[in-house]
Formats: C-alpha cells, structure tokens, sequence
C-alpha cells in the first residue's frame, strides 16, 4: 500500500540498544533527535539496565524504555516490544519502524527517505540491501545460502503488513536467538525472502543494483557512495572498528577512510560522536587498521600551517656518554622556540650534556638530575613530571644502545628507526605539530613497530610477554578501554613517541615513585613494569578520549614499503614452493589446520576450490546452494 500524504501520516518506531555498561553515546541522541521528527512514538528496548546518566540522555525524547535481560540479541528485543505493545495498536499506525544502534547519522534528513517511500506500492521496506552470498557462512540459514534481503538494522513495516497473520505468526514463532550468525541466519537474512515468496511486496530506499556484482554489502564496502551521492542518511558503526579482513579482502581497505574524509570536509556531522564511542569501546588497533590512522609526513619541506603555534617541547634522557653525540644530532632538528630538558643520573654526566647542548642556540635547555632506577620510564613519569603539563605537545626520546642482539648493528638500526620516526629533521618536526592541530582526538604519534631482522616477529606479537601486567597496571590505574590478549597494542616499542601530555595524565597523576621500578643494573630484555608502562601508554590515551597513530617521515616510509614487500613476497614465495599459489586467507587456513605438510589434504583443498567455482560458474548461486545441501545430506 501507498500512504495517503494529504494527512499526517502516524509512526511509532523501536529501537534496539545494547551496550554491556549501560551507557548511551551521545551519537544516538543526535540521530532520534532527527529521527522523532517523524514519529508519534518511540519505543527504546535494551538488552540490559541503563545509567542514571543515560536515561536522562533519552528523557528529551519522551520514551517508554523497555529494559530487558541481554537474551535473544536484536530479534528478541524487537520481538518482546512488538509484543509488549501489542498488534492492535500497532495497527493504528500508517508505518512501525525498527531501527537499532548500529547505524550512525543522519546526515541527511530521514524525512527524504520516509518521504520518498510513502510513494511506494509496499508492504514493507528499509533503507538498504545486502545482495546476498552463494554460501552460508555461519551455517544457521535454512535455504544453505544467504540470500538478498533488506538489512535489519533499518525496517519499516506498513499497517497492512502488521495486520497481516504472516507477521504476526513471525513475530511470535521467531526462534530463540544466542549467536550473531542465528540472528543472521534464523531472521535477518530470511525475513525478505520469506516474505516475498507469500507474496509480499518491499523495497529500499538506496537503490544499488548496479553495485551487486561489485560487492554483496554496499553499506560497509561502498559507504561513501551511498552516503554522499544517494542520499543514504546513516552509516554504520562498525566501518571504523570492524575486520580488517573485510576491506582488505576485496580491496585496499579504503572504505573507513574515505567515509571518515568526506563527513570531515563534506558534512556537517560532529566526529566527536565517533570518536566519543568508538575509543570507550573498540579497540585502537582495530579503529587504526580500519581508518588509517599512518601518518606519513614530509622530511624536506613544512606544509602550510596559519595555526597559532603550539607550545612543545623535547624531553630526553640520556645515559650513555657516548650516546650524548647521536642524542644532539637529532636534538638539533628541533625549531629554535623549543625548550629541551635533559635528564641523566650523574653529576658527570650532567656537566658532559650541558656542554654538548650548549650548541643549541635560542633553546632554553634543562638538564636533570634523577635516579638510576626505571631508566627512560622514569626519567618520563617522575624527572619530567613537574614540567611536561606545561606544554600543549611533547616529544619524549631517550639513548637507545640495545647490545641483546649481535652484531650491534641490529640494536643501532633499532635506534634508527625510533629516532628517525620522531626527530627526522625540523621540517618533519613542525610537520608532526600540524598534525597535532589538525587532529584535535589525536593524542600519541608513535614510530611503527620495527620490522626488520631481530624483531621480525614483532608485527602481531607486541604485548610479547607483558600483556598479564599491563593489564594488571591498567586496572589499578581505572583504565577500561578494551584489551585482549589477541588484539596488539598500538605501542611506541622502543618508548619514543610525541603526545599530548593532557592524553598521559592518568600515568602522570599517579605516583610513580621510583621504588615501583627494579634495580639497576637490571639486564632483563623483557617482561619489566617498564616494558608494561611502554604498551600502557595507548590504552592510557585511548582512556583519555584519544587516539594513538603511528608516524613515519617519507624518507623512512621508502624504506618501510621495500620492507614489508620484501616480507611479503618472501613468504609468498615460500608458500607458492610449497603449496601452490593461494591467497593470503588460503595460506593461513592452511596453517590454522595443520595442512601446510599434508599432501592429501592440500590436495582435497585444492579440489574443492576447483569444484565450488565451477558449480558456481555453471550454475549460479542457486546451483551451489543446492550442491551444497546434497554434499551435506550425502555426507551425514
């Protein structure tokens, strides 16, 4: 049915929340705000108990709020509402919609869309589709694939279609969900398809047939698109923090970039809303991969920055003597505003520096005085306490004469690679501070983590053998933002980096004392607090409403690309000489089963892969499918 638009035209809509503490982000209220302007009623179900705080949030809105035991996942909070309110009076409505807090926006009006729709002949409809998939990867859909259907995080029901004895036995016959794939499986994938074959008729408001032999999912791979140019109001919130694999899979993983970039330069949307809930509760490893948060700056020559300057400073420490030279050199990239503070652990020493320093003209220099004990770490959290809040941003580095691994070059270029990433040269530092401007969430810059000889194994293996203590530190500080043993910390390994001291000020308003750290000389290469403190840093920031990025001068990018290609092809070509020519998930399935050495069982891969792509060739999806369902009948 059309809707008559010569009258006003009732909507009630549910809306599906969940967050495990309870806490509403503020990019809801901004989207209901937009939202209820075309609504008589909103229904917010969530599956668990809200803050004080964010009832008060939603009290604007004038709710009835459903909270509820975290069962059943969407489709049973939606199923208890529709129940709670009842199927007569959800009759007296023109449209019910079902929305949920996946979906960021809008940032265009919904009344377009709703607009736009009331001239549609339907039953039902929503704002986008997922073209579907020749397979069911969660094994939960009974037609053995997934097929096209319109996505369940936006839904619109018309009168009719609620008062419809189809629906309605849906909705009370819908069968227990407890896993994301169930709830793909057993109702968002089949709610369309179900429908349409009684006959049923839908639609959506985004049109993208003519992106569906591109990519099944054009909200999460072609958002962009959708949003700026079909008008598309809502994007989703996972784009920033979702797998990697996703992207990367089918492309160069530019889809959350891009999307971030245009609501940047393009649209009125506050980020803040996205930064807001993604640093409380996804993992900054995961938002970097998904936005790119690299860095890679000029070495040569300053971009225009009409900013006001920041206040910065360098803070060092040193202690080695015969690294005082190496330390100066990089020292002197620093612009002559700067301020430079010294710390060592002998009067000696102290004297050797402030000579040396002395070169630095225009710079006012410091050299303190601190105790041989927590080396760099302490130097940082207790020597330089008192002045680091001082400044707007701050670059830390320290001597860096790492002997575990021989020759000594391997530590040197170790050193290399921390000092160059930070201090490259005066053009790359006054660069660095303009990203510190232009990114106001931005809170470290870290090197990226070493890749070459000795710590080839680091990429993947950061948290090495401190995860358990860092987590410990972590907790005993309140610091809460998500950590997993499996997701590396974005950390300055080598503990050179430039922050926001606003970003440490929970590392710098506890009372480090110097007695929380071992005694020199400790010859530990691993597994020390100060090893802890150095991957605390990110989750310290990130707990701080910052994000942590990784920066590179373009000098040492050229080398990073050679390297990380180099990598890459060298296990391709091993696995090519071993297993044949795969893609990367290929190989690493292979891994993950044992198979790498299994002749017979590479070999069944092999002939499966054949098989589903020349099924799928001949016949189609349906043609798979139904190979599918027969192979597992035959087989059980």
């Amino acid at each position: 049915m059309k809707l008559d638009k010569t009258k006003p035209i009732r909507r009630i809509a549910i809306y599906f929340f969940y967050d495990k503490d309870g806490i509403v982000d503020d990019y809801i209220p901004y989207l209901l705000r937009d939202l209820v302007k075309n609504l008589e009623k909103l229904i917010f179900v969530s599956n668990g108990p809200l803050t004080a705080e964010s009832k008060a949030k939603l009290a604007e809105f004038d709710p009835l709020i459903l909270e509820r035991e975290n069962k059943g996942l969407d489709v049973w909070a939606y199923k208890e509402a529709i129940l709670s309110v009842g199927w007569k009076k959800l009759a007296e409505y023109d449209e019910v919609v079902l929305l949920n807090y996946t979906l960021m926006g809008p940032i265009h009006p919904f009344k377009e869309a709703f607009d736009a729709m009331a001239d549609r002949n339907v039953h039902f409809w929503g704002l986008t589709r997922h073209h579907g998939m020749p397979f069911d990867p969660w094994n939960t859909c009974k037609y053995g694939y997934i097929p096209m259907h319109i996505q369940s995080s936006f839904m619109v029901f018309r009168s009719d279609f609620v008062q419809s004895k189809a629906l309605q036995h849906y909705w009370e016959t819908v069968p227990p969900v407890h896993t994301y794939g169930e709830s793909i499986g057993l109702h968002e994938a089949i709610f369309t398809e179900d429908f349409t074959r009684m006959g049923f008729k839908s639609d959506v408001y985004v049109n993208t047939d003519d992106l569906q032999e591109f990519n099944a999912y054009p909200l999460m791979l072609y958002a962009k698109e959708l949003v700026k140019n079909r008008r598309c109001p809502v994007f989703k919130r996972k784009m920033f923090y979702n797998m990697y694999m996703e992207f990367m899979g089918v492309s160069n993983g530019q889809a959350g970039r891009d999307l971030y970039e245009y609501l940047e330069k393009e649209s009125t949307y506050d980020l803040n809303l996205i930064w807001d809930v993604l640093l409380r509760t996804a993992h900054m490893s995961d938002i970097k991969e998904r936005l790119q948060l690299n860095y890679i700056l000029p070495d040569t020559m300053c971009l225009p920055d009409a900013e006001p300057p920041l206040k910065a400073a360098l803070f060092l420490h040193i202690y080695y003597i015969d690294q005082i030279e190496w330390c100066l050199r990089y020292a002197e990239n620093t612009p002559e505003d700067f301020d430079v503070y010294v710390s060592t652990d002998t009067s000696q020493k102290q004297h050797l520096i402030e000579q040396a320093f002395s070169v630095l003209a225009g710079r006012k220099i410091r050299v303190i005085l601190i105790e041989n004990r927590g080396r760099d770490v302490s130097a940082l959290l207790i020597g330089f306490k008192p002045y680091l809040t001082d400044y707007d941003v701050v670059c830390f580095a320290h001597d860096k004469k790492t002997q575990y691994f021989k020759p000594y070059i391997i530590g040197e270029s170790f050193a290399y690679h921390c000092f160059e990433n930070v201090l490259a040269s005066r053009a790359y530092i006054q660069n660095i501070l303009k990203t510190f401007k232009d990114n106001p969430r931005l809170g470290l810059l870290t090197p990226p983590t070493p890749i070459f000889d000795g710590h080839a194994s680091l990429p993947g293996n950061e948290w090495s053998v401190n995860f358990d203590a860092t987590r410990k530190l972590a907790s005993s500080l309140k610091i809460h933002v998500p950590m997993s043993k499996d997701v590396p910390p974005i950390a300055p390994i080598g503990t050179m980096f430039w922050c926001r001291p606003q970003a440490l000020g929970i590392l710098l308003s506890h009372n480090f004392e110097y007695n929380d750290f071992p005694i020199e000389p400790d010859h530990e290469p691993d597994g020390t607090v100060m090893h802890a403190i150095e991957r605390l840093y990110p989750f310290a920031a990130q707990e701080a409403g910052f994000f942590t990025a990784w920066v590179m001068p373009m000098s040492f990018a050229q080398l990073e690309i050679t390297n990380y290609h180099k990598i890459a092809k060298d296990y391709n070509v091993a696995f090519n000489n071993k297993v044949g020519i795969g893609s990367r998930e290929y190989y690493l399935s292979l891994i993950k089963e044992g198979n790498v050495t299994d002749p017979a069982k590479l070999s069944k891969n092999t002939i499966k892969t054949k098989a589903k792509k020349l099924i799928l060739k001949v016949s189609g999806q349906q043609g798979l499918s139904a190979s599918a369902r027969l192979w597992r009948k035959i087989k059980g």
